[in-house]
């Protein structure tokens, strides 16, 4: 056995320790260790792992989508497996653009859209095959979903636990209805416990989300080696970025919040080092929906997720363009740390979920928060609510299309749509951290109302599915908002991807230029470039002062939005309603 090995065989041994301590498991805490490093096939030799290492650059991008986004269709009968029509679209200009997908969950399901999993080891025959699969891991790197949290109550697992077999009958945290749960922290309205009929009598079985989601037990340590084999197999398929799904809850304790628990860190931590000892480029992402400085703890001491979800960008960055004031984005921005080599923010506006409202806890008042549920709803949006502790309920999250999302602002809809949309990516693509973009977003696609009214989930009202046909007919037509908005967006990110300036781990200033402008500096880890990005925020044009900003007076500075050159470093620059500029010394 080698050095490498022994050194983690021992901290995994230690990381066992922290998360089963008072636990009685019935082995010992060397043979789970063993077990986890068999599965991982580390047993006899393992990577050795740099720790502070950035495996991501201002090359990187990812975008964001289900397998079935993009259909080939006959009339209505799907006549090609979704994720070959997939592979081929990202194949087209998208390949300049990004360099990564994320494929939200691809696995049988009941519900949810793929988070309520019935088989984690197969692919959803309604989407393809594994070989589908690999085919995108050849060309993108590859980000999946490990919906850890939970499963399908219509799996073998939860099949097992109601005939009261082995394995599934010890994997589904239970408890009594009797105890008080209401520190419970959910984002659901349901009751937290489903009643059901086993063999072994009546159960209550924890659902953290919903009744066809059932919760798994982590205090067994066959729970942790079944997701050891599964992250095993899914970086045989391909996959090199996990992205862990509600793994805040992943920890349950009765009588506690049940979120965010130090065993929930710890077997975080767990996972991560038997995955970079796998793969030492791999990357952990956390998908914690909550507020944001709970998000934060996520990165550990850089041991924990590489990337952390950004999610009060959404709400503050939709709130900045339908307002007009940046002032909560800056004084957000400015609290931020900048993160540590080896940890980046993974930054998004949109999502397959919708805006969510925690992360926007203690950063905007409760007004600024029912001023935006309200416009979102005015918008066509749907509102999404969550159970408090005194059993009242309470937004939880905004179900909207971003576009529509920026139709206008408070005063309602006006004529700046496509500049306000674009604007909202000028700014998310500029910041410190690496771009997420949603499928939906780079093709500018509005609510689903006739999705929504057929499923009645207001998630689906931002889940379109394209034909390809239909598509491909909007992106050929240069008057369509779809073919703007698909064309600025690549462009924007081949700009992007040419800027050291924006890695993710440079440094970042926040600029002071008044409510109206939103600014700030970015500079390249070897301080030989700098890009000041600037946006008139609001419906009004505006005026920059180009004294304001800390322009070399000895470098020639462009914008690299419009090309043009700055001949005067002491001048204004005019700003249209919702315009960018990226001033850069390169």
């Amino acid at each position: 056995m080698s050095e490498v090995v022994e050194k983690l065989k021992a901290t995994v041994h230690r990381h066992l320790d922290v998360i089963y301590k008072d636990i009685d498991l019935g082995k010992s805490i060397e043979d789970i260790a063993n077990d986890l490093l068999a599965e991982m096939r580390l047993n006899e030799f393992a990577n050795d792992p740099i720790p502070f290492t950035n495996h991501w650059s201002e090359q990187d991008s990812v975008l964001i989508t289900y397998g079935d986004s993009i259909e080939l269709k006959e009339g209505q009968k799907v006549t090609e497996p979704p994720l070959k029509t997939l592979h081929k679209f990202l194949s087209g200009p998208l390949k300049e653009s990004f360099n990564s997908v994320h494929i939200l969950p691809f696995y049988p399901y009941s519900s949810d859209d793929g988070f309520a999993v019935i088989n984690y080891s197969e692919v959803n025959e309604a989407l393809g095959d594994w070989r589908d699969i690999n085919a995108i891991a050849y060309d993108f790197r590859l980000m999946s979903d490990l919906v850890i949290n939970h499963c399908s109550s219509r799996s073998i697992w939860f099949d097992q636990f109601v005939k009261n077999e082995a394995p599934g009958n010890k994997y589904f945290k239970t408890s009594d209805p009797s105890i008080d749960h209401s520190q419970c922290v959910r984002p659901r309205t349901s009751p937290l416990l489903r009643e059901t009929e086993t063999q072994d009598g009546l159960k209550h079985v924890w659902c953290t989300f919903s009744h066809d989601q059932v919760d798994f037990d982590f205090s067994n340590t066959d729970v942790l080696l079944e997701f050891v084999k599964i992250i095993r197999l899914y970086l045989d398929e391909g996959v090199r970025i996990f992205r862990l799904d509600a793994v805040a809850f992943l920890w349950k304790e009765d009588g506690t919040s049940c979120i965010n628990l130090p065993q929930t860190h710890e077997v975080i931590r767990l996972l991560r080092t038997l995955i970079e000892h796998s793969c030492p480029d791999c990357v952990i992402i956390t998908e914690t929906n909550i507020p944001n400085q709970e998000n934060l703890t996520y990165f550990g001491n850089a041991n924990e997720a590489h990337c952390v979800y950004n999610f009060s960008l959404p709400p503050l960055l939709v709130n900045t363009l339908i307002s007009g004031d940046c002032t909560y984005l800056k004084q957000w921005l400015m609290s931020m740390p900048p993160c540590q080599d080896g940890t980046a923010y993974f930054n998004f506006i949109a999502s397959h979920d919708g805006i969510g409202l925690r992360p926007a806890e203690g950063l905007l008042s409760e007004k600024e928060i029912n001023s935006l549920v309200n416009t979102m709803m005015n918008f066509g949006g749907r509102v999404s609510m969550r159970t408090m502790d005194d059993g009242s309920s309470k937004p939880y999250e905004i179900n909207i299309a971003l576009y529509d999302a920026l139709q206008g602002t408070h005063d309602g809809p006006d004529k700046w749509n496509f500049d306000r949309f674009i604007c909202a990516h000028e700014i998310m693509f500029s910041l410190e951290g690496i771009p997420g973009v949603y499928i939906h977003s780079m093709l500018g696609t509005q609510n689903d109302y006739a999705r929504l009214e057929n499923t009645k989930h207001n998630r689906h009202i931002n889940r379109h599915r394209w034909d390809l046909a239909e598509l491909q007919k909007e992106l050929t037509n240069d008057s369509s908002h779809h073919s703007r908005v698909y064309k600025r967006l690549n462009e924007l990110l081949t700009i992007r991807k040419g800027q050291k300036a924006f890695h993710p781990n440079a440094t970042q200033f926040t600029l002071q230029l008044g409510d109206g402008l939103f600014g700030i500096w970015r500079q390249s880890i070897d301080r030989k470039q700098s890009i000041f990005c600037v946006s008139n925020i609001s419906c009004e044009p505006a005026t920059l002062r180009l004294s304001e900003l800390n322009l070399i007076s000895m470098n020639s500075w462009v914008d690299l939005l419009s090309e043009s050159p700055v001949s005067d470093i002491s001048s204004e620059i005019a700003l249209n309603p919702y315009q960018t500029v990226w001033l850069s010394n390169q």
